[in-house]
């Protein structure tokens, strides 16, 4: 659900119905750092902060980024280091404590089950915020948009207090080349790190064969399967064989992508479908093949809850009612490579006009790609940053072209756009599953919105 729309209010709300409230782990340091320089107005940042066992790095945080006065935020505005394989000290907390903050306001007040989604091919941002979620008493871990074996071993060293590491794919590296990035919580408290609970494992997965890979090949234990099919927003697995693409020029999912439920009965651990399951009649089906429950993404986008700009949910609920909104799959839009879903909004980057004024900025960096360099060394890149700088790293212009910059446009979604010099602001790029225009099922007829709860209701009564 990209950055900080399913954000710590909304898993708070979903868990005190007595689901599994689930915040997105995406550019959280980001997210931390620009809540506290738009001047963190209700103070729920620095109430978690307050909260946290060393107030010596919280009160750092808050020094660098908090800013009383609103007025002057934007322009004075300190982004945070991108990150990279060894991340300064500096970075590493501001990761952990992100990743603290979200979790602990998402389970302050009551005793429910919240959980944190991460990406596997956020690499480089993984163990910060995965840590300081830990920190917190994270419930459920869950990883997709890659083959995240290395996660449960990670959960089980944390949880003892030890260092944990994951393997960097770095493009270009020779052969019995390793990059590694870690983080060790001793060096981190400076002292003996405390003993904290192990979080559950859920991988996200397209397939049964994934899944029986994880389960058995896997670093440590996997807990059960969230199985997504390509109707769910945000990033989509690639289809299965060549990239084909229909007329309009999206990829061409068939037989071969749709998951064979059987084969995750067989596996005899718990599972939940995602992807057009917002629905009694679909939510019922899924309970018929064996599974635990579903998943729940676009309907919970555009509630009172989320993250997404209030002004941006009422207008895309209003559309909702009286037209057929459009999803585009995109398969070149995310520097992942993976087909991301775009929803078709006037004014955000699904415009062509409005994305082609904007100057590719680079200045995020969570998507950035390591590579080798000449002298051995780990380079960073981007398909979505400037063309020039791109081919300069060692990138194509084919690579580049009609790449989005997911880390600015997402952010500002949320309402947590960049500023640049001249007075440009970043504008917002809107993610939506196949079952967007589905949302006005959940609005009572005299009203424009609808709530968390309005949604469970409806999918628990008639289901």
């Amino acid at each position: 659900m990209g950055v900080a729309v399913s954000n710590w209010r909304l898993a708070h709300a979903v868990s005190l119905q007595g689901q599994l409230g689930v915040v997105s782990a995406a550019l959280l340091p980001v997210v931390l750092a620009r809540r506290l320089q738009q001047g963190d107005p209700d103070g729920d940042v620095r109430r978690a902060l307050a909260a946290f066992p060393d107030q010596a790095k919280a009160q750092r945080v808050i020094e660098t980024y908090f800013r009383a006065d609103t007025d002057l935020a934007p322009t004075r505005a300190a982004l945070a280091a991108m990150p990279t394989v060894k991340p300064g000290s500096t970075l590493i907390d501001l990761m952990v404590l992100s990743g603290f903050v979200e979790i602990w306001l998402a389970k302050e007040g009551h005793q429910g089950v919240v959980g944190i989604n991460l990406l596997e091919k956020m690499q480089l941002s993984t163990l910060g915020p995965l840590y300081g979620a830990m920190i917190a008493g994270v419930d459920y871990v869950l990883m997709g948009a890659g083959i995240p074996k290395a996660i449960p071993g990670v959960l089980d060293l944390f949880a003892a207090g030890q260092a944990a590491q994951l393997k960097v794919d770095v493009e270009g590296a020779q052969a019995g080349e390793e990059t590694i990035t870690r983080l060790d919580p001793a060096e981190f408290w400076k002292g003996t790190p405390p003993q904290l609970k192990r979080p559950q494992f859920l991988a996200i997965v397209s397939s049964a064969t994934l899944a029986l890979n994880l389960a058995r090949k896997s670093s440590g234990k996997v807990d059960g399967f969230v199985v997504e099919g390509d109707l769910a927003g945000g990033h989509n697995a690639p289809p299965r064989g060549p990239m084909q693409l229909s007329p309009e020029g999206e990829p061409i999912y068939g037989v071969r992508d749709i998951p064979d439920l059987a084969k995750f009965r067989e596996l005899n651990l718990p599972f939940w479908l995602a992807g057009n399951y917002a629905r009694p009649e679909r939510f019922r089906e899924a309970l018929a093949e064996g599974a635990a429950g579903i998943q729940v993404g676009t309907a919970f986008a555009y509630c009172n809850e989320s993250g997404i700009e209030p002004e941006l949910k009422e207008m895309i609920r209003a559309r909702s009612r009286v037209e057929t909104l459009s999803v585009f799959t995109d398969p070149v839009a995310s520097p992942t490579g993976f087909p991301f879903k775009v929803l078709q909004h006037e004014g955000t980057l699904s415009a062509a006009d409005v994305y082609a004024a904007r100057p590719r900025i680079c200045d995020l960096g969570y998507l950035r790609i390591p590579y080798r360099k000449d002298d051995g060394e780990v380079g960073y890149r981007c398909p979505a940053e400037p063309v020039a700088d791109f081919i300069a790293k060692g990138g194509t212009e084919e690579g580049a072209k009609g790449r989005k910059c997911l880390c600015n446009g997402l952010a500002s979604t949320v309402g947590l756009p960049g500023f640049h010099p001249g007075g440009s602001v970043e504008l917002p790029l809107l993610t939506a599953g196949n079952d967007i225009s589905g949302i006005s099922r959940f609005m009572p007829a005299n009203s424009n919105s609808y709530s968390a709860a309005d949604v469970i209701h409806m999918l628990m009564a008639e289901a």
